[in-house]
């Protein structure tokens, strides 16, 4: 039996996904080259941003930020996990734990109304294109990217105050790969109702929030897409968005099934894969499904590439 006070705060022990070494390698390789693809792609995707001066944009401002948030928020999980398969070290001090709980929380909030801000730069952009550039000014977009990083503070804020107020007493083994709410919840032997309905009318207003905003701006941009005469202005005005949205579908998807339902409902295998899907392998297709169905990006590419060879040739 194991318990916390001001004075004593052992270390926490993550179980991980599984003990058995050969699935563990295989996951280790697995997750590492992911990781790189993860860095690779986001790190990529913000220089190709930067140094084209004609992605200098709204949509591309907030794209930076998404790889950003990508980039970080793995980073935040990812190396320890991979530590844990490698090498069985599976503790981690309860200041880490705490500290990785809240920069996740952070970073994923912050994420949700990133994704916000961009659906509404879509909306703009399709439904109402003479006032773009006036609506969606370098202050607007300033304003939207602080106001996300704000209230995903203020989120992870009160819901780590509030788990670090509780006392863990059953155990200090963790059933999951990282620090998450519900599986620290269920090591604590204080009540824990109003920190669970505190975390469920914060993250749920959060997702739900978030994600009606980019529902309504989507619903007033297939009104307005449908009202375009012109096929070739249909597939136009749908491929500016497609990426966007299948970003979305895939982030949020994961996100509801993990955190919008009571802790008593956690599967520690279900939700482990959901866990894997947004923590670890989500930052790495966004870069994908943000470039490969982006012509923009790839001509920016083929722009920097030509560039570079010329002034080789300089040389």
């Amino acid at each position: 039996m194991y318990t916390w006070n001001q004075t004593n705060k052992p270390d926490f022990i993550l179980m991980g996904l599984t003990d058995n070494k050969e699935i563990q390698l295989v996951l280790s390789v697995l997750f590492l080259l992911i990781y790189l693809a993860t860095v690779l792609g986001n790190t990529g995707m913000i220089l190709i941003i930067r140094l084209d001066i004609q992605l200098h944009t709204p949509m591309y401002f907030f794209l930076t930020h998404l790889s950003f948030l990508d980039l970080s928020y793995s980073t935040a999980i990812t190396p320890k996990t991979l530590e844990s398969l490698l090498t069985a070290n599976n503790t981690i001090s309860y200041t880490d734990c705490f500290t990785q709980l809240y920069i996740f929380i952070l970073l994923a909030a912050t994420e949700c109304f990133l994704l916000s801000s961009m659906a509404y730069d879509r909306y703009i952009a399709i439904c109402n294109p003479l006032q773009y550039p006036v609506i969606m000014s370098s202050q607007c977009c300033l304003a939207l990217l602080t106001g996300s990083y704000v209230i995903g503070a203020v989120d992870s804020s009160v819901t780590v105050f509030g788990m670090s107020n509780l006392h863990f007493c059953k155990s200090n083994i963790i059933h999951h790969f990282y620090c998450d709410t519900s599986p620290l919840l269920s090591l604590s032997c204080s009540d824990t109702h109003v920190v669970e309905i505190i975390i469920f009318i914060f993250a749920g207003s959060t997702i739900l929030g978030s994600l009606i905003t980019i529902s309504v701006s989507y619903v007033s941009i297939l009104s307005t897409i449908l009202k375009i005469n012109s096929t070739s202005g249909k597939q136009k005005a749908f491929s500016t968005c497609a990426s966007h949205l299948l970003g979305v579908t895939v982030f949020y998807s994961s996100l509801i099934f993990t955190y919008l339902k009571p802790s008593k409902s956690y599967s520690l295998g279900k939700d482990q894969v959901a866990s894997i899907f947004y923590t670890i392998v989500i930052p790495m297709l966004n870069p994908l499904i943000y470039s490969l169905r982006n012509k923009e990006v790839k001509s920016a590419v083929v722009r920097l590439v030509k560039k570079r060879q010329e002034s080789r040739k300089l040389r």
